[in-house]
């Protein structure tokens, strides 16, 4: 089989590029990363492969894909033939989708906001983005105290859309102290085969 050519347009500092990257590595995937800053995006040739202006974007084999969680779902999809990555069993995938909708919903508003707000000065409340932040952890700290990843006893797709913007949550100002499962679920991540880690910002003054 020919091996796909795969573009994917993004930054270095972005959890959603991140979580893409992670598991076209895990897949065993070569691709080509084309960096796509503020004024790239805002270009007629970006918004002609994604009008939102928004990363990731992934060309593959003339295909166009834009949404880092529907890119992780069709790369599941399509290369992961075991469905390991995103299961098969209604009842596994209705597991995987809960923290794919928490990845863009409390994680997005919460410990990514505080960590945009804290890093480039993005327009955001940072007080209410810590209170997102504050229950996103409060509710994953007792789930993964009993359980090594976050929907299935194997990594998925749940586990990288969710990993990078809450490895990253200090930079935003957010501590990770008080929550040691979540620490442990992080390190296991970070010793997956393919892991690489997102680059790291300097953390907030206190």
């Amino acid at each position: 089989m020919t091996a796909p050519s795969i573009t994917l347009h993004g930054t270095p500092y972005s959890g959603h590029v991140h979580r893409v990257a992670l598991l076209l590595r895990m897949l065993g995937l070569e691709y080509r990363f084309v960096e796509a800053p503020g004024p790239v995006r805002q270009s007629a040739a970006f918004r002609a492969l994604n009008p939102l202006g928004q990363i990731p974007v992934l060309e593959i084999d003339g295909a166009v894909l834009a949404d880092s969680n529907a890119i992780l779902v069709y790369l599941a999809k399509h290369f992961d033939a075991g469905g390991t990555w995103l299961p098969e069993t209604p009842e596994g995938a209705a597991a995987v989708q809960r923290f794919l909708s928490l990845a863009a919903g409390e994680l997005a508003f919460g410990p990514a906001i505080a960590r945009a707000v804290a890093q480039w000065q993005m327009a955001g409340v940072p007080a209410e983005a810590r209170r997102v932040a504050d229950k996103l952890l409060a509710f994953l700290e007792p789930h993964l105290a009993g359980r090594e990843f976050l929907a299935a006893p194997h990594p998925t797709i749940a586990d990288l859309a969710c990993y990078s913007y809450l490895a990253h949550a200090p930079e935003g100002g957010i501590s990770l102290d008080p929550y040691p499962a979540l620490r442990a679920w992080l390190a296991r991540m970070e010793a997956l085969p393919g892991f690489f880690p997102m680059p790291r910002l300097p953390l907030p003054a206190a």
